[in-house]
């Protein structure tokens, strides 16, 4: 009876692989090394397709051993005349006290992940049937759905192979390595976002509490750069085992901000079930690469056939499942699999509810791209394809949303420079100094080792509190220009004292224009509600930032191939000194008046005061300095070597 059944089993897996394999697999795009040898050589498709066969068939005769086993155990539990109920009983004993213990996340740290391995041995098993995690496969309709809100209909094979050959992996580069390496166009907007999280862990979160549910941001003891800290140094040394908790801890956190703080939706592939990755020669990230060698996604059905999801409702049990899946994410597939985690999290109708036209795919067409409403759902937790505060009113019961809530890290755009858009301060003055930066075609991540770059002084508040009042009355989708009845209630809120002759020379053409509103402020007197400076005491601000683009790009300065050798491939740090003018006008600014008092740049890159700053440097310009001025207006930015690219 036994033998039938190994039988009977080993039949269905038969089957179950015919069902799955295609005859000829089709690819997304060419990948390297595919061509076929001469004589009876197999192609690496056959080859893939092989080594796939014998990883499930020896997965299946582990459980077919296991499954003897236990039959064994059982029936000599029966034929012994143990008490069943007495063994249900112990054994409820034994989840509940285990239930206990995972919810109990006091001192716990991430397995796996302390040392500095990749996690070498880890077991893909070894995380079912924790507590609180239930996996599950989506319907047909449902993976149709997915699969429509990302791509639309009339999706291109080279945009699927796009975001099915991009993982979420760390640079080999020293000097990079502390960034995301990015090698297919399309993605970059989740592996920015991805990276604004990672380097707020690396940065700002201390170590000590990696076993904590990183949402809950409230509950952690936050390390803040101090004047004689010297972050800078260490910035390029980070340990692998560090990298890969800040990217377990962004992973949950981002997840857990789309399910609202009451669930984690994990997206992996069913063919990686019961493939063990300490019973195979060779890297667990070869291994996850033979078996992913053939596999193709070209349609909602073929999504549905392969995609396995896992809910979590426990932050511990979310950590403890990303760990395991690391090899999975850094596989070809990682980027698109963490999108798919995050908008399940969220909820496809959520999704939908968010935006602003459901209509269009989520990857815009024809390059590629990840639209706006991905990088805020990333950010915000929610999909809005708009980037200023709160919703726009219409007319007619119709509104358009934008950013409702502070976010951990923000977002800067080109797009705002060329009067395309309208940043809200939601998005500009993130908790932390670290903003996902938007070009036409490409997401780059924007950041200052010290949170007090973001500091205020006394008239740069009040500049902050006039400009959120104009804001929100402002129903031209970022155009800058409000209604009269509008000003007067922003004049009303923010206490600004107009004469009369000014007031109705800003209304005279029925509307009113930030940059005129502006410059009569400018003129108006502080102790009138204005921002000019009667004392002449405004010192400028002078600090660095960093940029990290993840593009994988030939280095440049002399470093390209000689003879037959490659180019270097690797992403761009780049370092600026930025200078803030002391003065609200330019005029003042270009004056050479001497400064009283100011701020300046420490060692570790901190801001702090100085009796006397000199004027910057010549300014240099790049389209990242156009972003950069729309969160430091007329800022004047440096740096060495290159400048910084965005795209």
């Amino acid at each position: 009876m036994a033998n039938q059944e190994d039988e009977d089993l080993k039949m269905a897996l038969r089957q179950s692989m015919q069902q799955h394999e295609s005859p000829e697999p089709k690819r997304s795009k060419p990948r390297e090394n595919s061509g076929v040898g001469g004589g009876a050589e197999e192609s690496p498709e056959v080859r893939s397709r092989r080594i796939q066969r014998e990883l499930m068939a020896a997965a299946a005769e582990k459980r077919m051993a296991a499954a003897k086993s236990a039959a064994a155990t059982a029936a000599e539990n029966v034929e012994s005349g143990k008490d069943v109920r007495i063994v249900e009983k112990q054994m409820a004993e034994v989840k509940t006290a285990a239930v206990k213990n995972v919810e109990s996340v006091k001192d716990v740290k991430i397995g796996g992940l302390e040392g500095d391995s990749k996690g070498k041995g880890v077991n893909l098993e070894k995380v079912e049937g924790r507590s609180r995690i239930s996996g599950t496969s989506l319907s047909v309709f449902e993976a149709e759905k997915l699969f429509f809100m990302i791509f639309g209909s009339g999706v291109s094979k080279d945009v699927l192979a796009q975001w099915s050959n991009q993982g979420i992996r760390f640079s080999t580069d020293p000097e990079t390595s502390m960034g995301l390496v990015q090698h297919e166009g399309g993605p970059c907007g989740v592996l920015a976002a991805v990276q604004a999280y990672v380097l707020k862990y690396l940065l700002f979160s201390p170590e000590e509490s990696s076993g904590i549910a990183p949402n809950m941001s409230s509950s952690l003891s936050i390390r803040r750069v101090t004047n004689n800290e010297s972050v800078a140094g260490d910035l390029f040394s980070f340990s692998e085992g560090k990298k890969s908790r800040a990217l377990v801890r962004s992973m949950s956190e981002i997840l857990f901000l789309c399910g609202r703080n009451e669930r984690a939706v994990l997206a992996s592939l069913n063919i990686l079930d019961g493939v063990s990755l300490e019973c195979v020669n060779g890297s667990e990230d070869e291994v996850i690469a033979k078996v992913l060698g053939a596999l193709s996604v070209e349609s909602g059905s073929d999504l549905q056939k392969v995609l396995r999801v896992d809910t979590c409702t426990s932050q511990l049990s979310a950590l403890q499942k990303l760990e395991a899946m690391l090899p999975i994410f850094r596989s070809r597939m990682g980027a698109l699999l963490f999108l798919i985690s995050a908008l399940l999290s969220r909820g496809l109708d959520n999704v939908q509810e968010d935006r602003d036209d459901p209509s269009q795919p989520l990857v815009t067409a024809p390059f590629g791209h990840a639209s706006q409403e991905i990088v805020n759902l990333l950010l915000s937790g929610s999909s809005v394809a708009n980037v200023f505060d709160g919703k726009m009113d219409l007319g007619g019961g119709m509104f358009v949303k934008g950013i409702s809530t502070t976010v951990e890290v923000g977002f800067l755009t080109l797009l705002e420079s060329l009067n395309f858009c309208k940043v809200g301060q939601y998005l500009k003055c993130p908790r932390w100094p670290i903003w996902v930066v938007g070009s036409e075609s490409h997401y780059t991540v924007l950041f200052a080792l010290d949170p007090k770059v973001q500091e205020e002084n006394e008239l740069e508040h009040r500049e902050t509190q006039i400009r959120r009042a104009f804001d929100a009355q402002d129903q031209s989708g970022g155009g800058g220009f409000i209604s009269v009845e509008g000003f007067h209630q922003v004049i009303k809120e923010t206490n600004v004292n107009l004469p009369p002759e000014r007031v109705a020379h800003l209304c005279s053409t029925g509307f009113i224009v930030w940059s005129e509103f502006w410059q009569v402020l400018l003129d108006l007197d502080k102790s009138l509600g204005g921002m000019k400076d009667s004392t002449g005491l405004m010192g400028k601000k002078v600090f660095d930032l960093y940029h990290f683009n993840g593009i994988a790009k030939s280095i440049a300065n002399g470093s390209h191939a000689y003879g037959n050798e490659n180019p270097i491939q690797r992403p761009r740090l780049t370092k600026l000194r930025v200078s803030v003018p002391p003065r609200w006008t330019p005029e003042e600014f270009m004056a050479d008046i001497p400064v009283t008092s100011g701020l300046a740049t420490n060692q570790s890159g901190g801001v702090e005061s100085s009796s006397e700053v000199s004027k910057p440097q010549p300014a240099q310009h790049a389209p990242l300095v156009d972003c950069i001025r729309t969160r430091w207006p007329r800022s004047v930015c440096n740096w060495e070597g290159d400048a910084p690219s965005i795209v």
